[in-house]
């Protein structure tokens, strides 16, 4: 069992940063996946960055160039980076490792 925990949200005016980590506990499992997600309400949850294995991460189209996805390997950890951020980048962001998901961490970015 793998438990991903996220932290890292907050309230954030347009054009600021944040930063989100997540750290998988529990046993130890080759994670092959590793990414986050959003979702706004009202919408459907949406990819934001992922690995899915050793190369290069990837990306939704509303975040290229302003989103960076990072990963420790040996402290089970990812990070993503937000910049530039917009009003509508508010939503829940949720942590994936494999097929286990954490509960999520609230971003709301004012204008």
């Amino acid at each position: 069992q793998v438990q991903p925990v996220e932290s890292g949200g907050g309230l954030v005016q347009a054009g600021g940063s944040l930063r989100l980590s997540c750290t998988a506990s529990g046993s130890s499992f080759r994670l092959s996946a590793q990414g986050w997600y959003r979702q706004a309400p009202g919408k459907l949850r949406e990819l934001v960055a992922i690995f899915t294995g050793g190369g290069a991460p990837n990306y939704g189209d509303s975040v290229k160039g302003r989103f960076t996805i990072s990963r420790d390997n040996a402290k089970n950890t990812i990070y993503l980076q937000m910049n530039s951020l917009k009003p509508e980048d508010t939503a829940v962001y949720y942590c994936r490792m494999n097929s286990w998901w954490g509960q999520g961490t609230q971003v709301t970015v004012s204008s």
